[in-house]
């Protein structure tokens, strides 16, 4: 594989976020761990259309996603007519910089320009414990998943007081997404016991190593 160059190093409030481009792709790496690249996609993309699925395919429903990352998310749910709003929440500015006017606009100009989109500069677990805004679908990528977070506070987000909070920004029969990339039986048991029904985990079949996955839960109606 040819060698990372990096393209921005930025120091925040929650640490350090770097932009590198390695060949054709471009990485996202938080205070020294891999977030995500632009090789793939298929995960982040059956992150929203597992969301939908669960809706039952309605059309005019609303979604949150959670981190911005490199845009596949967002780009994909713009894609898809049924979602009447899209609003993502991202807490480092350096990220939303990358897509805005840097090397990531090729990737999410279209959907940042889409009326239906809003990207929201805040922390994610700070919105859902005092936003009053409702959706009918969370859909959770800022981490590499419940048991491996980026930072520390994120562990909150995953707690029982995190998950109820999430279950507060769901409309009644609204599902929450959360993407992982290993399998989190304890993250299930968390879902259920925070009163989430119809928990589930579906996999995305990766090159080597254990699937990334999708925990899904629906609030009850």
């Amino acid at each position: 594989m040819p060698s990372p160059v990096t393209l921005d190093r930025r120091e925040g409030p929650y640490g350090e976020v770097v932009l590198r481009r390695r060949g054709e792709h471009f990485e996202i790496i938080a205070n020294g761990t891999f977030l995500m690249d632009t090789s793939d996609g298929r995960s982040e993309r059956l992150l929203i259309d597992a969301a939908m699925d669960a809706l039952g395919g309605r059309h005019g429903a609303s979604v949150l996603i959670g981190g911005l990352g490199v845009g596949f998310s967002l780009a994909h749910a713009a894609a898809d007519p049924r979602w009447a709003r899209i609003a993502v929440v991202e807490r480092e500015q350096a990220i939303i910089d990358w897509h805005r006017a840097g090397p990531l606009a090729a990737l999410s100009g279209e959907a940042l320009a889409d009326p239906r989109s809003v990207i929201l500069h805040t922390d994610l677990l700070e919105y859902v414990r005092t936003s009053p805004d409702r959706y009918d679908a969370l859909c959770l990528d800022i981490d590499n998943g419940p048991d491996w977070t980026v930072t520390d506070d994120n562990e909150n987000l995953y707690s029982a007081e995190g998950l109820a909070a999430c279950a507060r920004r769901l409309n009644p029969g609204g599902v929450l997404a959360v993407w992982s990339a290993r399998p989190s039986a304890d993250f299930e048991d968390s879902l259920r016991n925070a009163g989430f029904s119809g928990v589930r985990t579906e996999e995305i079949p990766v090159a080597r190593g254990v699937p990334d996955v999708v925990h899904l839960g629906i609030r009850p109606a």
